[in-house]
């Protein structure tokens, strides 16, 4: 019998390839729920920013669909876990949020009315 399937060689449960899932799951275990979701809010923020085209590439990345995406996951995920994560962490999320959708604003080339922007919904209107 061979070690190999139609896709190729089959790792073995030993294989230094494989994750190890028992690992993984002991790692997220020890973090703390804040941490998590500030990482994800940064992570959102930053993957914002790149398709806003504020990074050193600029519009290489661009596309505003895609920004809108990502902020308005970022508004939902900061408004169901506001009072979760304390003000400490959640005053300079908010603020970084705040600068993305007026970064938003201003690379429209339509801009959408007050409380129509990416995220508005659940942060309210945003005049800028």
């Amino acid at each position: 019998m061979s070690d190999t399937s139609p896709a190729g060689p089959v790792d073995s449960p030993g294989s230094s390839d494989a994750p190890d899932f028992d690992e993984m799951t002991r790692d997220i275990a020890e973090v703390p729920a804040v941490e998590v979701i500030v990482t994800v809010a940064v992570n959102l923020m930053s993957a914002a920013a790149v398709k806003l085209g504020l990074t050193e590439e600029g519009d290489k990345y661009k596309d505003l669909d895609e920004a809108r995406k990502l902020i308005t996951a970022l508004a939902g995920l900061l408004d169901a876990s506001t009072t979760e994560i304390s003000s400490f962490h959640a005053a300079p999320l908010r603020d970084g949020l705040k600068s993305l959708q007026l970064a938003f604003r201003e690379a429209s080339l339509i801009p959408d009315e007050p409380g129509q922007g990416p995220g508005e919904k659940y942060t309210g209107p945003l005049y800028g």
